[in-house]
């Protein structure tokens, strides 16, 4: 009873206060990284000379077939353990032929594809970019949680490093949506390995891959040297 007798009369105690600032703060936080997540990129050919403020832009990675058919010979000297330097062009062309339904056999029956119930997300296709000494990769995500339909583009910047025995790609920026994520303690490496990382790689390019000397970006292009 004096607890209550002394919060009337006195008020909240410093206690209670710093609490109730916390939890505004952390609120408010959270509201605005809601926010910024489910904000539009605008996707454009180039930057505008004037850009709009607070508006994030997404420029996709060429997928011209034309200067990706190459991949298919670059794929093969890669598992042979030679080097290779391959554009983005040739990595969205790789990225399309893993993703592709496998063929049919002749004379097969064509069945119903079994339903699946969706989980939280499902994922898009990657999409490469190299400019300026960086890769860019791109994945578009769309969250089924509470039916909600909500497309969130994912884009992370970075280049390589050798972590253990192989190479692996390191975002120095990474966008979920509008929102910059890559100052979040722990957050980064859970949203790359969630969204990127959840891609399906072929056994024999993931083979080649770990055996990898170095793996740098040279312009417009990323170098894979063989030992």
């Amino acid at each position: 009873m004096s607890k209550k007798i002394d919060r009337a009369l006195y008020g909240p105690s410093w206690t209670e206060v710093i609490f109730g600032a916390l939890l505004s703060i952390v609120l408010g936080v959270v509201l605005a990284a809601a926010y910024l997540v489910t904000k539009p990129v605008a996707t454009v050919k180039e930057i505008p000379k004037e850009p709009v403020a607070g508006t994030i832009y997404h420029i996709e990675g060429s997928k011209d077939p034309t200067r990706g058919r190459s991949w298919v010979a670059k794929r093969q000297q890669l598992v042979a353990g030679m080097s290779v330097t391959v554009s983005e062009e040739e990595l969205n062309a790789a990225v399309t032929a893993v993703n592709a339904p496998a063929p049919k056999k002749p004379g097969a029956k064509e069945e119903p594809a079994p339903e699946t119930k969706p989980g939280a997300y499902t994922l898009g296709t990657l999409n490469f970019r190299i400019r300026d000494q960086a890769l860019q990769i791109a994945v578009p995500v769309t969250i089924n949680t509470l039916d909600l339909g909500l497309n969130v583009l994912v884009q992370a910047r970075g280049d390589f490093e050798k972590q253990g025995e192989q190479f692996v790609f390191t975002p120095k920026s990474l966008l979920v949506g509008s929102c910059p994520v890559e100052k979040i303690p722990g957050l980064t490496n859970i949203i790359m390995h969630k969204f990127v990382g959840a891609q399906k790689v072929p056994e024999d390019i993931a083979g080649a891959w770990a055996k990898l000397a170095s793996v740098s970006i040279d312009g417009t292009k990323l170098k894979l040297d063989a030992p």
